[in-house]
Formats: structure tokens, C-alpha cells, sequence
């Protein structure tokens, strides 16, 4: 007979034995359902590697490193991989087109090439929220996927450090631009490309020569960070609301073996002065008595205006180099020198060069002295004195010559120098 404790349906002993059944299936489902808002957030670092000896590696580079305590190993999210071998590369470098992309790879995998090339890499892990470390984590992940990890490159503008520093300030709600746009240090893009290329001859000519005003305008501490290691310098620098360093710590990963980032230095004029007045001179003393002799310094002089003067044309008028438009040195290497050539060549044979070559040189030196003007212009200038400092007395000393010397001294050519013409 049942105990009127027990006729109930849900008696108290029964009620206990169905918890005690059910209750590791419900904590079990309960931990499933809460895993992603207890494990812990990811832990983010950005990674800098400084500048190697290939060309396309003197400005250094850097990664995102998220270090999730839930994966087997950290990620370093890599926005500088571009692929030779792709269709129409050789085409989309020339035109300004680059297509790089973001890769998501092993740490630690990363890091073997680095060790491997002497590079050193040093990394600086960020203070976030675990709101902000999951947020950007998640980001990085979607930006890798095949169909989203390609991007337009510019170098100045959208590279591989200047896609860490926007994914890094997203994430922190534009802290970044806030406290780095309004400071400079009064750096400009052809300061910075110029200094780093320095180790190579070549290069630094390059930029220096290639370049327009768009690469002297002083730059902010957030345009700066289309160099690496300054934005590593920046992070350093920045504050949280609370005035928590951004940067909580920082250690370095691989030692750097080569040499190390060439350091900021003036570029005198004065040298380039001092070449121009003595290629001058000897235009003036050589030319005196025949053109010849100051021949051999104005046709190769004619030569770099035709080959440097066309390339700079073409960069302006059919690529997307935004950098070397409007380039203020195509009044030195004035691509109009070509037309000097035949006069030239009816100078070396002792004859009148033409009303066309005298032209043309007034015009190429006028161009030399207008730069000059240019240079000290307050709108859009551009930092060529050395290039001025060089050219303009050159110019000047070929056009006083070739454009009034020697063209008088040749109307009349004297009988024996037009037996030996014959």
C-alpha cells in the first residue's frame, strides 16, 4: 500500500532521482551553448621584420599574429605576398596595378624565412579588450578567405603595413588615426623611400629622380606607417582611454644579422653644384674654338633628358604612380632634347646646327631656370635642388655655347674647313 507522501505524481525522492539522471547531459549542453563566451580571447601581436638586401625588401614588413589559446599554433596574418608568375605581372607593375594579398599561415613558419635571411623580428603584443582581440581576429579570418584576400597595392598609400594599421584601428574604433594623424615628424614619402632604398645605388636614383611634389608634402605620423617601423615607433606611443599603454609588451624573436636600417641624413645641394659648374666649364673653355670636345658631354647629357624625360612622360600620362605625376624634373631632362640630335650631328661635321637646334636649346635651358623658379614656389614643390643644382649650369653653359658660339663662328665655315668637309 503507498504512503500518501509517495501517491503524488512528482513525489520529492523521485523528483531528485530524474536530476540526478539528467544533470551531466544539462551541464553538458550548458557548456557547449557558453564555450565561445568563456574561453579565453586571443592574444594579438604585431610582428615587425626589419629591412633585407633584395630591392623589394629594404623597407622592412610586418603581421598581425593572433595567438588563440583554443588553435594548435598562432597565425600571422601577412598582407605582402604577391605571386611572379601571375598573368600580365610585368603589365600590372608597370601600369601601377599590383594585386597583393593577405595570407594566413603558421607563426612560426613565417618566421623561418626571416631567420633564414639574417632579418630580425621583434614583436609587440597589444593590450585589447577581449571584445576588441575577437573582433579583429574574426576580421583577419574573413579578409583571408581566397575570395577576399586580394587588394589593389600602392606603395605609399595601401601596402602591407598600412593594411596592418587600418585593421588595427578598425578594431579599436579609430583610436589609431585619432592620436596619429594630427603629430608629424616631418617626414616625406621621398625622404623615407630615398633613405631606405640608399643601399642601392639605383634605387635611391630612381625614386629620387622618378617622384613628383605628391611625394614632399610633410606627412603625419599615420601616413608614416607605410613603413613598418614606424608604426611599430607609433604603437609605442599610443594610449588607451584610460592612458594604459596600447602596447603591453614587447620582445624581440630573431636577432638582425645584416646590416641595419640606414639612418635619416640631409642631402646637400652643394655637391651637385659643384659637378654642374665644373661639367660648365669645361662646356665654355673645351667649345671655344670647336664643338667636338664639349660634344661628348652634351650627347650623352641628351641622351639621360630623352631616356629619363620619356620614361617620367609615360609614368604621368599612362600609369596610376600617383607619386610620380606632375614631375617637376621633366623640365631637366627635358625629353625635347631629342630634336637636338641632327643639330648635333651637322656640328660634329663642322656646319650650321639650324634655326630648329638653337630653338630648342633656348627652350631646354629656359626649362632649367623655370624649375629653379618652381623649387621655391609655396604650391606643390618639389625637392630637386640637388637635381637643379646640376643640370642648370650645364644647360646653361650648352645653350650660351651651341645656341650663339658656335653657330656664328660656323655661317661662314673658311674655305679649308670646306675642302676637308668635301
Amino acid at each position: 500500500m503507498a504512503t500518501p507522501e509517495r501517491g503524488g505524481p512528482f513525489p520529492c525522492d523521485d523528483r531528485r532521482g530524474w536530476w540526478a539522471k539528467t544533470r551531466p547531459v544539462a551541464m553538458l549542453l550548458l557548456l557547449l551553448l557558453l564555450a565561445p563566451l568563456t574561453h579565453a580571447a586571443p592574444r594579438i601581436g604585431v610582428a615587425t621584420m626589419q629591412p633585407g638586401e633584395i630591392f623589394w625588401e629594404r623597407f622592412g614588413h610586418n603581421a598581425i599574429v593572433v595567438d588563440d589559446p583554443a588553435a594548435a599554433t598562432a597565425v600571422s596574418y601577412n598582407f605582402g605576398f604577391f605571386d611572379l608568375e601571375e598573368a600580365d605581372f610585368t603589365g600590372r607593375f608597370v601600369r601601377g596595378e599590383m594585386q597583393y594579398r593577405l595570407l594566413a599561415l603558421p607563426f612560426a613558419e613565417d618566421l623561418a624565412y626571416y631567420r633564414d635571411t639574417g632579418r630580425g623580428v621583434s614583436i609587440q603584443w597589444l593590450d585589447l579588450t577581449d571584445a576588441e582581440a575577437r573582433r579583429l581576429a574574426a576580421a583577419l579570418a574573413e579578409n583571408a578567405k581566397p575570395e577576399n584576400a586580394r587588394y589593389r597595392y600602392d606603395y605609399f598609400t595601401d601596402n602591407c603595413s598600412t593594411r596592418v594599421r587600418d585593421a588595427l584601428d578598425k578594431a579599436l574604433g579609430g583610436l589609431l588615426k585619432r592620436q596619429m594623424e594630427g603629430r608629424s615628424q616631418g617626414n616625406t614619402y621621398r625622404s623615407e623611400a630615398v633613405r631606405l632604398a640608399s643601399p642601392a645605388g639605383w634605387m635611391w636614383l630612381g625614386f629620387d629622380v622618378g617622384l613628383g611634389p605628391f611625394a614632399d608634402q610633410p606627412r603625419s605620423r599615420w601616413e608614416d606607417a607605410f613603413v613598418p617601423m614606424h608604426l611599430a615607433d607609433s604603437l609605442r606611443e599610443v594610449r588607451r582611454g584610460d592612458g594604459r599603454p596600447l602596447v603591453a609588451s614587447e620582445q624581440p624573436l630573431l636577432p638582425h644579422r645584416i646590416a641595419p636600417e640606414p639612418e635619416a641624413k640631409p642631402r646637400p645641394w652643394w655637391p651637385g653644384l659643384l659637378a654642374g659648374l665644373v661639367l660648365a666649364t669645361s662646356v665654355l673653355m673645351l667649345g671655344r674654338r670647336a664643338p667636338g670636345p664639349a660634344l661628348w658631354i652634351a650627347l650623352p647629357l641628351w641622351a639621360l633628358c630623352i631616356v629619363i624625360g620619356g620614361l617620367l612622360l609615360f609614368l604621368w600620362g599612362f600609369t596610376d604612380h600617383r607619386a610620380a605625376w606632375g614631375n617637376h624634373n621633366l623640365l631637366l631632362f627635358n625629353p625635347a632634347a631629342m630634336l637636338l640630335l641632327p643639330g648635333a650631328w651637322r656640328l660634329l661635321r663642322r656646319r650650321e646646327p639650324g634655326r630648329l637646334f638653337r630653338l630648342v636649346s633656348a627652350v631646354v635651358a629656359i626649362g632649367a631656370f623655370i624649375a629653379l623658379f618652381q623649387l621655391w614656389l609655396p604650391v606643390l614643390p618639389q625637392r630637386n635642388a640637388p637635381w637643379i643644382a646640376l643640370l642648370l649650369p650645364l644647360h646653361a653653359a650648352l645653350w650660351w655655347r651651341m645656341g650663339r658660339g658656335w653657330a656664328a663662328g660656323l655661317a661662314s665655315p673658311a674655305p679649308a674647313a670646306q675642302d676637308r668637309d668635301a
